[in-house]
């Protein structure tokens, strides 16, 4: 008795999965059901309701590397870049990824309660004014070059700065306390 390949084998890994090329991606069709869910239909006819798409490489490279997870976690697809699917299915996976992601760009900072750690932050951003506190100094990482933050509140939300030297001159003053 020969066994058959199982599901969940060929969705364990992106190489096993459907090939990450633009004309595999091209083929697949994506729509909300009536509950506003993704609802994945693959260029075999296979389809797969709740589909939630999950960015490999969320800060270093939002456009590439972009998985259809099922609703048991499974891997359905492996969009290699977001540039592959058809315009459609394209703006239903950023809508979905915009909804889940949220990472408020850092523009000002207000206030600081003191310079020791934890302490709470006054600051606006780019989704308007708000309040973290920062457990410890190394919850601020510089990415890429020496001018981007990302900085982790203790409720677990992620402020981004992009450039920091764009910054006012009272932020950065306040910030390189922390640095």
């Amino acid at each position: 008795m020969t066994a058959s390949p199982s599901p969940l084998s060929a969705a364990a890994s992106p190489a096993a999965a459907v090939p990450a090329t633009a004309s595999a991606v091209a083929g697949i069709r994506l729509q909300r059901n009536a509950h506003g869910r993704l609802v994945l239909t693959q260029a075999g006819g296979a389809e797969h309701a709740e589909v939630v798409p999950v960015r490999a490489f969320p800060i270093a490279a939002p456009a590439e590397g972009i998985s259809l997870v099922g609703a048991d976690g499974h891997e359905l697809q492996w969009i290699e870049h977001l540039d592959h699917l058809p315009a459609a299915a394209r703006a239903l996976v950023e809508e979905d990824l915009h909804a889940r992601e949220f990472v408020p760009i850092l523009e000002r900072l207000v206030s600081v309660s003191g310079f020791s750690t934890p302490s709470t932050w006054v600051v606006e951003t780019d989704r308007g004014p708000a309040q973290l506190v920062l457990k410890a100094e190394e919850d601020i990482r510089r990415l890429g070059g020496r001018t981007t933050l990302l900085i982790a509140s203790a409720d677990g939300v992620q402020f981004r700065v992009p450039d920091v030297t764009a910054l006012d001159k009272p932020s950065r003053r306040l910030l390189e306390r922390f640095l």
